[in-house]
């Protein structure tokens, strides 16, 4: 199953680009599912053929969910003598569509291209950083290998001092990290693939740099750069031809940023209207941009590579490709087994490889597009 998450700037037009690569791969006959959580672009493609149209509902999705968790604490509403809530008092908190999104995700069996309309950068990042993240926390609140026996719990509560977390506590806990380890799957393989949408202009040559480096951070590959709304030359409009002049001079930086060379790049004419429907998206004209099932050669998942230099200069280089990244905006902290790296904006907290962790680090340094961090063996740690 090939996933094309798509995103790019706020406006840019990327719910727009995503109807239009998922009618496409239909018409091309895959069976495709378009992810998307805006009502007006999903109703007009209910009949398209091929194409299954799944809107994701967060608060729908965040009250089931709220009640289901409701009704694991039954005792202790009875304990405590309170009423639980009814369903219709469940209110979303922030952050629950993107939840919903995830879960979409997760559940796309059955379809040959899943496309998912991704909020606007640079919180399609974090969003798709959510699941490594939670699991972490997860990990380190509740580790599985701290489950004490059920009949050991009492006694290990009277020496804690403590009441000891219910078993109820470990099991929602490892439901929740298996459900976050599939969206991790899906996010890490090599059949999942990025897509940028940027209307050229000023503000997409400023930020679009920082969403390649933060791609790279996380390892998401990148398939493509949708060029959206461009004029054509040679328009009579002095506002126009300068307008359509401005926009192929900032198409050329971002063909020119260094993880978008090679990446196809296409581009989208304005059509003076927002094109809806399977007609108004044809005229679009967006072909795949990659086939389904062959996205663009690179590494999947983690992109971190460890080149052994102990024989001749004693240390091991462990080397991530940062294109765009510049010495201000990164910084580096080793944090016992982990190394918490911020770069762009973003920051990733890496498990260190088991031979890096007997290792001191002895320097880092932005060479060539790519974080290059050198590590000695500690003599103490190190086999000898």
């Amino acid at each position: 199953m090939r996933t094309i998450l798509i995103t790019g700037l706020g406006g840019a037009g990327r719910t727009t680009t995503a109807a239009a690569t998922a009618l496409a791969a239909a018409r091309d006959g895959a069976r495709t599912l378009l992810v998307t959580e805006d009502a007006a672009i999903a109703a007009p493609l209910a009949d398209a053929p091929g194409l299954t149209v799944r809107r994701t509902d967060g608060a729908g999705a965040f009250r089931e969910r709220a009640a289901g968790f409701q009704q694991r604490l039954g005792g202790l509403f009875d304990l405590l003598g309170a009423e639980p809530l009814d369903p219709e008092e469940f209110t979303e908190p922030p952050g629950a569509d993107s939840f919903a999104l995830l879960h979409a995700l997760r559940t796309a069996d059955g379809y040959d291209v899943v496309v998912a309309d991704l909020p606007p950068l640079p919180h399609a990042l974090s969003l798709l950083a959510l699941p490594e993240q939670l699991r972490r926390y997860l990990a380190r609140l509740l580790p599985p290998e701290r489950q004490a026996a059920r009949a050991l719990r009492p006694m290990l509560a009277q020496l804690a001092g403590v009441p000891m977390p219910a078993q109820w506590l470990y099991e929602t806990a490892a439901r929740w990290d298996a459900e976050l380890a599939a969206v991790q799957a899906v996010l890490g393989s090599a059949a999942t693939t990025v897509r940028l949408v940027a209307e050229p202009g000023p503000a997409a040559a400023e930020r679009i740099p920082a969403a390649l480096t933060g791609l790279a951070l996380f390892g998401h590959r990148l398939d493509g750069v949708v060029a959206n709304r461009m004029l054509p030359d040679g328009s009579d409009d002095p506002f126009l031809a300068d307008l359509a002049d401005s926009r192929r001079r900032h198409l050329k930086t971002l063909r020119a940023a260094p993880d978008a060379d090679g990446v196809p790049v296409h581009e989208l004419p304005h059509l003076g209207g927002e094109p809806l429907g399977p007609d108004g998206l044809a005229r679009l004209a967006l072909p795949a941009l990659a086939p389904a099932g062959h996205p663009r050669p690179g590494p999947a998942g983690d992109p971190w590579t460890v080149e052994d230099r102990l024989a001749d200069e004693g240390l091991l280089l462990w080397r991530l490709p940062l294109p765009c990244a510049d010495r201000d905006g990164l910084d580096l902290v080793r944090r016992g087994d982990e190394l918490v790296v911020d770069a762009a904006g973003f920051r990733r907290i890496v498990p260190l490889p088991s031979a890096l962790r007997r290792c001191t680090v002895a320097g880092a340094a932005l060479r060539d597009g790519a974080l290059q961090v050198r590590f000695t063996p500690d003599p103490a740690l190190w086999p000898r």
